[in-house]
């Protein structure tokens, strides 16, 4: 790894893509699904990644920037004036310039790889939570040298390829299935409900009450929450080991509480309703998922298979008689739990995303990427045989 005034590059041997990460400025826990995604993308495609760094250098660039872009209306002169946050030099050419952003506010790390036009021959972004209330134009412009734009949300990305004036599509989330699913070495499911992020207090309430019971084992953060108690968020210190233990907490979790992203900020959203992380987790992991998903198209085109998810009211005061209803079919969540964890390998891993971006510019799959494949292929069939599922796994699109 070398450092330049606060940035850094990692690199590999004959690495034909660049990564941009906010992983050293960024780290709250939400944030680790994309940092999970970038380790996957480095792994597959020997990719090398430059680590933006000095948060108050870019923050005081960033302030400057926007007060002249601004007031002058000029992007050439506000480039000109600004001073160059912590950067980091590359010294060679790429296939593949591929940042990934948390959200559009941290678009202007990019001024940490100042050559990265230059010394790439194509360049698309992921920008993972974009609301269409929270379009910076001052900072979305700086996406204007990109072939192809990916959004983690699809409610907006008509908007912004409009504002951009490039091509712009949705990318949705994943999982390291690899690493979540509960296969080869299946361990019990020890864990009755897994309720962790933002929740409903009455359904919350209502689980404590079993648990206190001890008729269930109940798995839920015990942190204080913020923004009014909407959500519950904190900050890890290691992404890493951060995925390793919730992979090891879903392997062990019987029921996984999975609602469309912010559901209790209707303000913040909008009526927008998108795929939360979640679900792409909780399948993987082959729990039985509760809750209520996006009512969305692109939802029941993603989870489409029977029983991906349960329809359970985000506040549920009975949710101890919908437990109980359930478990009087112990058959059915068996074949969900496989069933979840067959389709998640065959189409919601982060190869499957990777490729659609490599697919995008004409780009060769990896021999890593290669053998990713055969490893989730082997893994469905584990978990599902394809004569069970015959007709699903026909349409596989991966």
């Amino acid at each position: 790894m070398a450092t330049h005034d606060g940035a850094a590059l990692v690199t590999r041997p004959d690495s034909q893509v660049l990564l941009l990460s906010m992983r050293r400025l960024a780290n709250l826990v939400a944030y680790c699904t994309l940092y999970e995604f970038e380790d996957v993308v480095a792994e597959m495609a020997g990719a090398d990644r430059v680590d933006a760094g000095s948060e108050a250098a870019l923050e005081r660039s960033r302030r400057v920037y926007k007060l002249v872009r601004l007031t002058t209306r000029s992007r050439w002169l506000a480039c000109r004036v600004t001073r160059a946050p912590a950067t980091v030099r590359i010294r060679r050419d790429y296939e593949l310039f591929f940042p990934t952003f948390n959200n559009p506010y941290e678009l202007y790390a990019l001024a940490s790889v100042p050559d990265w036009r230059k010394r790439c021959r194509f360049a698309a972004c992921f920008i993972n939570e974009v609301w269409a209330h929270q379009l910076p134009a001052y900072l979305l412009e700086l996406l204007l040298q990109f072939d192809h734009i990916y959004l983690g949300t699809f409610h907006c990305v008509d908007q912004v390829a409009r504002m951009v004036g490039k091509p712009c599509s949705y990318l949705p989330l994943a999982a390291d299935v690899l690493r979540f699913s509960p296969w080869p070495n299946l361990p019990a499911r020890t864990i009755d409900v897994c309720n962790i992020g933002r929740r409903s207090r009455i359904t919350h309430e209502a689980l404590i009450g079993i648990a206190r019971a001890r008729r269930i084992s109940y798995y839920y953060d015990t942190i204080a929450g913020d923004h009014a108690g909407k959500q519950r968020t904190f900050r890890v210190d290691d992404h890493d080991e951060h995925r390793l233990l919730l992979a090891g907490l879903l392997q062990r979790s019987r029921y996984y509480i999975a609602n469309r992203a912010r559901i209790n900020q209707s303000d913040y959203t909008r009526r927008g309703h998108e795929i939360s992380g979640r679900f792409y987790e909780g399948a993987a992991a082959g729990t039985v998922m509760l809750g209520e998903p996006p009512d969305s198209a692109v939802f029941e085109q993603l989870f489409s298979w029977p029983d991906a998810v349960l329809r359970m009211p985000f506040d549920c005061p009975d949710v101890e008689q919908v437990l109980a209803e359930l478990d009087r079919n112990p058959e059915r969540l068996a074949r969900i739990s496989c069933q979840n964890v067959h389709y998640a390998a065959l189409e919601h891993d982060w190869l499957y995303r990777l490729r659609r971006v490599f697919s995008q510019f004409g780009l060769k799959g990896t021999p890593g990427m290669l053998e990713r494949g055969e490893r989730l292929r082997a893994l469905a069939d584990r978990a599902l045989p394809a004569e069970a599922a015959p007709e699903r796994r026909a349409q596989a699109r991966h």
